[in-house]
């Protein structure tokens, strides 16, 4: 059974850093395009940052220069650092794994909830 499970998430203070976790099981992270969405209340969800194996990563304009997506293929896991956040980087924050080999083997995690607020 292949699960994408998120952490890291939490109240935070703007200006602020957290590190979300990705753990995955069931799959190899490295044969996937893991990126990060988010979803705020009443906003649709949107693409945050993405990375595939051999380091090439994409990053919505709204958090480039404060967001960081990495991985770990000995752990199975990716990350996203978030440095300097701002209020409306408040949302929930998604898990995403594309194989790149078959686009339609796809799987999300449950989510995380991010909050900054002072």
């Amino acid at each position: 059974q292949v699960q994408l499970v998120e952490s890291g998430g939490g109240l935070v203070q703007p200006g602020e850093s957290l590190r979300l976790s990705c753990a995955a099981s069931g799959i190899a992270l490295i044969m996937y395009r893991v990126g990060w969405y988010r979803q705020a209340p009443g906003k649709q969800r949107e693409l945050v940052a993405s990375t595939v194996s051999g380091g090439s990563t994409d990053y919505a304009d709204s958090v480039k220069g404060r967001f960081t997506i990495s991985r770990d293929s000995a752990k199975n896991t990716a990350y996203l650092q978030m440095n300097s956040v701002k209020p409306e980087d408040t949302a929930v924050y998604y898990c995403n794994a594309i194989n790149i080999f078959l686009s339609r083997d796809v799987y999300w995690g449950q989510g995380t909830q991010v909050t900054v607020s002072s």
